[in-house]
């Protein structure tokens, strides 16, 4: 198969034939239809994940039809259209038995613990687990994003978030998953700010619901422009870019007894980042992490989108070669899409 690969950390990603994945026995082989370009792709080649091993293949927003299965995997065929949470989960573990699949104990994951979907094909274990049927009306490139931007999202702000009808939600860092924040807090009938330095994920963010902006590289206190623009504080925010700057930001704009949510990752200098503590005890603040969401959740998400709420579509900014997504991956902390590129061709 063709697959996109570096063989150093930070160094060149090349499209190259290597060998064809073979199913497990629990398992299947899907072809890769569509695959959206993450940032968190961009951690794993710049070797922020202690897990990825070199030569590697990075993706792990993916969408496609089964090939192949192993012979324990009575409950998939080929051709059936399926999507996969980027938490692939062993479904033996604690957290696995009591539906926490996001956080299982040996979880592996597309593009990180194993190659991922740059490719044409990719092996999923544990397909009871991990592969989720796809809706008919849903197509692949919609689909994959779903795997990790859109479910990433919903959980963070529906279920960690605890969202309600009429709630202010604000969303430090307007990229693929800030922009799907905005979508699914919109469609659940809140109220937005919308929080980036760059004015063109604002004026994006706007125009997919948000309420208010609030352009972090001009303001002279983001936290106090945000509690301005939503009435005294949000009662949810979330740091999708995963910074000592956003992270604060994102806690400091709440309300009382407000829920700040941790989505993007900390790495690096910003692994341990200084938090406002006395804010969080004075206020009775809530801090929280989310991390995907279980394949079993995903219906709810589908939801939404049947019922006509909502559009990931309307987040694909662009359709790519796997040459090109793998240009665009290599730049992508220089040029941000103001929205998703996904992988459409392979050949």
């Amino acid at each position: 198969m063709r697959a996109a690969q570096f063989d150093t950390f930070a160094g060149p990603i090349g499209v190259r034939s290597v060998p064809d994945p073979e199913p497990p026995r629990d398992g299947a082989v899907v072809r890769v239809h569509a695959n959206g370009i993450c940032r968190s792709d961009w951690h794993a080649w710049q070797g922020h994940d202690p897990n990825v091993r070199l030569p590697h293949v990075p993706g792990h927003e993916l969408a496609g039809e089964v090939v192949a299965t192993g012979p324990d995997c009575p409950a998939f065929r080929a051709g059936d259209r399926v999507t996969v949470p980027f938490v692939m989960a062993c479904g033996s573990c604690p957290s696995c038995w009591s539906g926490q699949q996001q956080i299982c104990e040996h979880q592996r994951q597309p593009g990180f613990t194993q190659w991922g979907a740059f490719a044409e094909y990719v092996a999923v274990p544990n397909a009871a687990s991990n592969l989720v049927r796809l809706p008919e009306n849903l197509g692949y490139p919609a689909a994959a994003s779903l795997g990790c931007r859109f479910t990433t999202a919903y959980r963070a702000l529906i279920e960690q978030g605890r969202l309600q009808t009429g709630e202010w939600v604000a969303v430090h860092a307007c990229g693929g998953v800030g922009l799907s924040a905005v979508m699914i807090a919109v469609a659940a009938g809140a109220h937005v700010v919308a929080v980036d330095v760059n004015a063109a994920a604002l004026d994006r963010a706007r125009a997919l619901g948000a309420s208010a902006s609030v352009n972090a590289a001009t303001a002279a206190d983001v936290a106090e422009a945000v509690r301005d623009a939503s009435n005294g504080g949000a009662h949810v925010s979330l740091d999708a870019l995963g910074h000592t700057a956003t992270c604060r930001n994102s806690i400091r704009g709440l309300r009382q007894q407000g829920r700040h949510v941790q989505v993007g990752l900390l790495t690096g200098e910003h692994a341990a980042p200084p938090l406002p503590m006395d804010e969080v005890i004075a206020r009775e603040l809530e801090l929280r992490g989310s991390h995907g969401m279980a394949g079993h959740r995903f219906p709810t998400l589908f939801r939404l989108i049947e019922t006509g709420r909502l559009d990931p579509a309307a987040l694909i900014s662009r359709h790519v070669s796997l040459a090109e997504g793998a240009e665009r991956l290599m730049a992508m902390d220089r040029t941000p899409d103001a929205g998703i590129a996904v992988i459409t061709s392979f050949g």
